[in-house]
């Protein structure tokens, strides 16, 4: 049974919550090899141990593709999203780090009906939610979703 939700739907203010989702050493790796990305604060224990975060972390943009994929097992835009429209703002406001486990708070911020009203624009705010209860990611992906079919 479908829990997708329709532009008709969705309301300012409304929250949803994801599942979570523990950090690892295979994630990190596969990461830097599906981008290429091998800065040595990702991948290299001893100069990671260095810095100021005193271990690897993980890529900025990983956070960015967990979110998403989080925001995909509440299945509230399985049948309704059309496109994703864009992501601004986006800050990286603790380091993520291996073991860390995440979960995704979704906030729906605003939403706009198209010209052709059969689509809408949901504005949402997303945040990703550390084991501490504080937010790692936060920032703003749009998305375009369909008006609820008439039956």
């Amino acid at each position: 049974m479908s829990r997708s939700m329709y532009y008709d739907d969705f309301e300012p203010g409304q929250v949803f919550t994801s599942q979570a989702r523990t950090m690892t050493e295979t994630d990190l790796t596969m990461f830097s090899m599906l981008t290429g990305d091998w800065n040595p604060i990702h991948n290299d224990s001893e100069f990671a141990g260095q810095s100021r975060f005193g271990q690897r972390l993980m890529h900025g943009a990983f956070g960015i593709g967990l979110g998403l994929g989080l925001m995909h097992t509440l299945g509230i835009f399985e049948d309704s999203a059309v496109a994703l429209l864009d992501i601004e703002g986006w800050k990286f406001v603790e380091p993520v780090l291996i073991g860390d486990t995440l979960h995704l708070r979704l906030e729906i911020i605003d939403k706009s009906l198209g010209k052709s009203g059969n689509t809408g624009r949901i504005g949402r705010k997303f945040e990703l939610v550390n084991q501490h209860g504080r937010a790692a990611h936060v920032g703003r992906a749009d998305v375009l979703v369909r008006v609820r079919p008439v039956s």
